[in-house]
């Protein structure tokens, strides 16, 4: 069991959202504190408000990133809660309406399928 009940998912840094059961990418701030990011999504700074950008320091933690016109090509992640697909949010930017609609199906995709089996030997194919 990972943090406040969450569930941990592998390693250190992977938690699983009590909201729609996805990873979440768990993440040290500048202020020495926690924030569960979603992970793999990296957007272009300049289409988030500045609140919700986290940037990567070169220490591995995040600080947000609210610097105003942020730099052209300055990327950012943002928070989990933000694309998470089984929480109700008002539609905030299109971009991330469309990632939370992903989210959903990616949900359902990963209810449907069945565990995969191992087979003792690979088959001849060639």
């Amino acid at each position: 069991m990972g943090v406040d009940g969450v569930p941990l998912l592998g390693g250190d840094r992977m938690f699983a959202c009590p909201s729609c059961g996805l990873p979440q990418d768990r993440v040290a701030t500048l202020e020495n504190d926690w924030v569960l990011l979603e992970p793999g999504v990296e957007v272009l700074a300049h289409l988030v408000p500045a609140e919700h950008r986290w940037i990567a320091l070169t220490d591995g933690r995040v600080a947000v990133y609210a610097v105003w016109p942020p730099e052209p090509l300055q990327r950012c992640r943002i928070e989990h809660r933000l694309a998470c697909s089984g929480q109700r949010l008002p539609d905030l930017w299109p971009w991330l309406t469309a990632l939370r609609q992903e989210n959903a199906r990616r949900v359902e995709r990963e209810a449907n399928t069945e565990p995969t089996t191992v087979e003792e030997e690979w088959p001849d194919v060639g």
